[in-house]
Order: C-alpha cells, then structure tokens, then sequence
C-alpha cells in the first residue's frame, strides 16, 4: 500500500471511520490478518471496505477526518452468511408454540398452556418436535384430541417433513377416512386404516393449505422484527428457501430501506413457469436482496424416516425412504431453469436422492456443455448422507455441498438408529474439504438453531455442547478445522450466492460486513465455541448491533 496511491482514492470518500487495534481474520487468502480496517460511511448499509492492514499504514493513509475507533484488541471476522434458511417460517415460528428438545408430555403440556389462552376455533401452530425425544416413537391424534378438542393444532416436526394434527385439523381440511395418500407423501394409519395424526411430506399440504395464511403485512412485520435476533447471532446475510410470498415481502421491505440483511432468494420449481414468464434469473437484484436459486426437492428427511436410501431403513426391511424424482426427471424438471440463467439448489438427504440427484447433474451439466453455459452454480442441499462411490462426481460436476452442520448434533442419534453403520458416510465435512469441494454452511432454521456458532461448534467437534457422545465425536475422522467452518460461514456461502465479490470477505471494495468477537475464538478451547456471542455486528460500515 503506498501512502500517495490511498490519499488521492480518499478524496471522494466524504465519511469514514478506522477500526484499529484489533485482531482480524478476513478469510481473504491473499491478506489473511490485519490489525486496522478503513470503512467507508454511506447511506443504508452499502458502505465499502476502503483498505485493511496494519495501524501505521491506514492511519497515516485515511486518519485524516476519520473516526477512530479503539477495539481493544476485540476479534473482527465477516459478518456470517446462512446458506440455507427459511426466514418467514422463522419469523412466524417465533410466535409459535416451541417444542424443540422436549418429551411427548412436555409438548402436550405447552399445547394446553396454549389452547387455554386461545378462543375455540383457532388454529394452535407449533413446531420443533422430534419423536427421538418421545418414550413411545411416533404420536398420535388421540394425544392432541384429549388436550384440545375444539382447537384445530397443526405441529410441525423439526425437519419440516412430518406434522401432528389432530381430528379438529383433520375435520378442517376434510380429511377422513376415505382420504387417500397424495403422490409422495403418506398418512399414519391406526390398524383399520384410518389416519391416526401423523403427515408425512406433501400430505402435510392437504392440512397447511387450510391454515389462515398471514397478509404480505403481516409477513413483512415479522420478518423485520426478527432481524435483531439475526443481527445478535453475527448474521449479516442468509439465502432463503421459502416460497413466494416471503420473496413479496422482502420486495417491499427492501424498496423502503427497511430490510437490513443481505438476502440471496431462491424460488420453488412448482413455479418455474411463472418465473420464466417473469424473465427472471439468479444474479438478479441489489446488494441487499438478489436472486438465488431454484429450489428442487429429490427426497424427505431422516427424522421422518422418508429420506431415500439404497438400502432399506435399520428393523425396517420395507423402508427405502421417498424418491421423488430419478435423475432423468431430474433434467427434464430443470434444463429450461439452467438455459434460463439459474443455478439449482437440490433437497437430497438419503443416499440413493444424492446418487439419483448426481446423476441428473451430470445431464444437466452435459446439456449446458452443449449450449455454451459455464456460470451456473449448482447446489446439493443438506448431502446429509452419501455413497463413498458418489464422493468423485461433486468435484467433476463442479457443485457446491450446502450443509447445515448443527444437523449433525441434533441427528447423531437418530442416524445411529434408522442407518446404524451407515452413519460413517454422513455429514463427511473432512472428506468434502480434502476433495476441495465448495462448501456453504447454513442452519435450516427453523429446522434448528439459527445461532452459526452451534454449527460451527458441531462441525470442528463432531460433538453435542453437552459433549455427547465421547472426547473424541462422533465419526471424528470427518472434523474439519475452525478456519474452515468459519470459511464455508462466509466466504464459502458469499461464493455459493455469486456476491464473493460484494462480501464475505474482509477485502478492499467488498461490503463492510463484520463481526465484533470479544474473544480470540481461534485460542480458546473449540468446546467453547458453542456459547460464542457477538459483541456487535455491522452491515455495510453501519453498525446494526451492539451488546
């Protein structure tokens, strides 16, 4: 850095504040750490790194008019970015009735707190159970009926992929005895085949539909309000997989300056036509909000037990899961969304959804060879499980694992016990890494916490906080190193939502997205990891947070 060459870019920089004695890690791998960091003061969040380096040389280049500010020797990384999220059901979901970790009786318990402070009639919305924490598997109608029988309760599982109703629900939706299961999806049935409360994938639409559907208002509300809980957790962006009317709210929020979060879209392919006539494709956007990809589902999910699997599920010789698709479908589904200038996010959990899904890539990227496309960026979403056979193919096809590793704390048990050996090839971070694949890390909430330090911690541990199951975690041969997950948090996602070079990395000309850490994370003990808190989060030179 020459003094004269930063003086004479500083000209047109009217505002602008130094952040110095502080420990940097910019994930930049060209200027890996740096103890000062000039940031540029613009208007909603769009100010821009101006130069990072050591105190001398930034002071005596920018100091002139500058805010100063001493961090004290404070942590700073970029502002971390989840690669999978799903920000209106989260929003909403924080007004839901919470019944994550909890036993059958203690989500009974919290439905009747509800349903006493609920006019009869309305609908009781909960989520985050998990029948790894019931004494008796799967629940049934008969639990919610006792407790509330004059409130339709719609409860969805932890993974999204199962809900609990009971007859009020089921009377709501028109749901009886002669409803059949819809293509993919399934009802629990008691022995004379009726529906016992349990939906299992698209069923779990014959139900949802029927719910009162909040306003674009009442979207856009909620998503700004939970924007501070996202801002406290050092989340400065995020891609979300929620549907279309979140892509509405998010519209309108960012047209008045009032969405302060950088949000990648991605949209379902149930809508492809429509999206096409709209002329849309990913890249398309601002700092702010920018379009994603199109979101395809190949199976279900292992809590479910509908991820799809080669082999059948562990004491379940008649189990292989839900295919939704087979590779060919797969293209066929896509190819017009790939020529159009989208990358495709693709759900796939189970082993043989990975093997069917990279065999459809490997169409896809065949076709786009043909047409002279180069530029999109493909995605395997949650690769919760896969072949050690199928590992090759994701370098040769050039995508991107998108994982959520604090799956991986909630899940251990339950893979244990529905894949038993098969657990080795899951959640295969170290593996993925050493075959130099592209990761993007991410939660799922409101699957499970939104906070990146759980993942984090989950994915350099292989451990639960509590430190189940042992010193070592859980097939610990796949741990990966802190500066790697922190990477796939930042640099990674920015790279998997095409704005590597607007953030995710502390560089001259990116985004001034940051993260204040009163700790060095990278000297403490990695089992700390996990109570991490930000001491304050910025976005685009304007601090958001502070504690």
């Amino acid at each position: 850095m020459t003094k004269n060459g930063r003086q004479s870019s500083a000209i047109f920089i009217t505002k602008m504040k130094i952040l110095t004695n502080t420990q940097i890690y910019t994930m930049d791998i060209r200027n890996p750490r740096a103890d000062s960091i000039a940031i540029e003061e613009s208007e909603f969040h769009s100010g821009k790194i101006i130069a990072v380096g050591k105190a001398d040389q930034i002071i005596d280049a920018f100091g002139t008019g500058a805010k100063i500010q001493d961090m004290n020797g404070a942590v700073i990384i970029p502002g971390l970015i989840d690669a999978h999220f799903h920000l209106r059901h989260y929003a909403h979901n924080l007004k839901r009735v919470n019944l994550f970790e909890l036993s059958k009786e203690e989500c009974l318990q919290r439905i009747s707190e509800r349903v006493n402070s609920t006019p009869e009639g309305k609908w009781i919305l909960g989520h985050g159970w998990n029948q790894i924490h019931f004494s008796d598997d799967f629940p049934t109608v008969a639990d919610l009926d006792k407790i509330a029988p004059n409130h339709p309760v719609y409860l969805t599982a932890t993974s999204l992929h199962a809900a609990w109703c009971n007859t009020a629900a089921f009377k709501a939706a028109g749901i009886n005895n002669q409803t059949t299961d819809p293509p993919n999806g399934s009802f629990s049935r008691n022995e004379y085949g009726e529906p016992n409360g349990l939906l299992f994938e698209f069923a779990m639409n014959l139900v949802a539909d029927h719910i009162p559907q909040p306003t674009l208002n009442e979207n856009k509300a909620a998503i700004k309000d939970a924007l501070p809980k996202l801002w406290k957790q050092g989340l400065t962006g995020l891609h979300d997989f929620d549907r279309f009317p979140s892509y509405d709210a998010l519209k309108e929020l960012e047209t008045e300056q009032k969405l302060s979060l950088r949000v990648v879209k991605s949209l379902p392919v149930e809508e492809l036509d429509k999206i096409l006539e709209m002329d849309l494709h990913t890249g398309l956007g601002s700092d702010v909000l920018r379009l994603g990809s199109i979101k395809v589902f190949m199976d279900g999910a292992l809590g479910a037990r509908t991820a799809a699997m080669l082999e059948p599920f562990e004491n379940e010789p008649d189990n292989l899961g839900m295919l939704f698709m087979e590779g060919g479908e797969f293209f066929e589904l896509t190819k017009d969304a790939a020529s159009a200038g989208w990358s495709i996010a693709a759900h796939a959990i189970g082993d043989r959804a990975n093997h069917e899904l990279l065999n459809g890539y490997e169409k896809l990227r065949a076709f786009e060879n043909d047409k002279g496309i180069f530029t999109n960026r493909h995605r395997i979403e949650h690769l919760q499980t896969i072949s050690p056979e199928d590992l090759h193919k994701l370098v040769e096809l050039n995508l991107i694992a998108s994982m959520q590793p604090y799956h991986l704390a909630a899940d251990m048990d339950m893979s244990d016990q529905y894949w038993g050996a098969r657990s080795k090839n899951t959640f295969v971070f170290r593996s993925l890494v050493n075959l130099g694949v592209d990761l993007a890390f991410g939660s799922d909430a409101p699957v499970d916490s939104e906070n990146p330090f759980h993942g984090i911690h989950s994915a350099v541990n292989r451990r639960r906080s509590s430190g189940h199951p042992n010193e070592d975690g859980w097939y610990p041969n796949e741990k990966i190193a802190l500066i790697e997950a922190i990477y796939a948090y930042t640099a990674g996602a920015s790279f998997a939502g095409n704005s590597e070079n607007k953030y995710g990395t502390l560089k001259e000309g990116n985004l001034a997205d940051l993260i204040v850490i009163e700790e060095d994370i990278f000297k403490i003990d990695s089992m700390q990891l996990f109570d991490i808190k930000p001491k304050a989060t910025m976005l685009g030179g304007e601090w958001v947070w502070k504690s």
